[in-house]
């Protein structure tokens, strides 16, 4: 894309609009950024409109431990293995070492992978993941529902909801400082 009508370059430059390029003067390209931004792809569930997809990790009550952000073509099972990895460590009160990794991680048919359970055996957590062809998801819905509720308060904040940034550094930083507001508001009043 070029900035005049006539597609020569810039009237500013020298060039007369509609006349070819002076010389020693070049056609001024602008180039334009990759519309949605990179955390952002074609969406399966939406005509294939640009989208994000917000990956948490929660704990039983519903509370953000972590959180990524990928496009909304990338499988949920990609990122199962980064979440639980960048977790910080979670000091619950008493003796011992911080917890590092959940004890059980409830997902849905999405992440039925041998990759992911590999994995997750391999950190010594048990997967509770429905699968593909077998098991029903209703079973899933006792837990499943503490994670969409979460999701829910992500998005109540509109940046999320509706992206604007297409760039990676100011949406992850919004996401992460959702959850960190999220956590906050469930800290007790004393």
């Amino acid at each position: 894309m070029t900035t005049s009508a006539a597609g020569y370059g810039s009237p500013a430059l020298g060039a007369i609009a509609g006349s070819p390029p002076a010389e020693g003067h070049f056609p001024l390209k602008i180039e334009e950024p990759e519309k949605g931004g990179a955390l952002s792809g074609p969406n399966p569930t939406d005509r294939g409109n640009r989208g994000t997809k917000y990956h948490l990790l929660v704990d039983a009550t519903g509370l953000p431990l972590n959180i990524a952000v990928s496009g909304a073509n990338r499988h949920d099972s990609m990122l199962v293995e980064p979440i639980p990895d960048s977790m910080p460590a979670i000091k619950r009160g008493g003796r011992g070492h911080p917890r590092r990794r959940p004890l059980k991680l409830h997902a849905d048919k999405g992440y039925d992978n041998p990759r992911v359970r590999r994995y997750l055996r391999r950190r010594g957590i048990t997967a509770r993941i429905a699968r593909i062809g077998r098991d029903s998801s209703a079973r899933l819905g006792r837990y499943r529902w503490v994670v969409e509720r979460t999701i829910g308060w992500l998005l109540s904040y509109k940046r999320l909801a509706l992206r604007y940034d297409r760039s990676v550094a100011p949406i992850t930083a919004l996401a992460r400082l959702a959850v960190t507001l999220i956590c906050a508001r469930r800290l007790p009043a004393n």
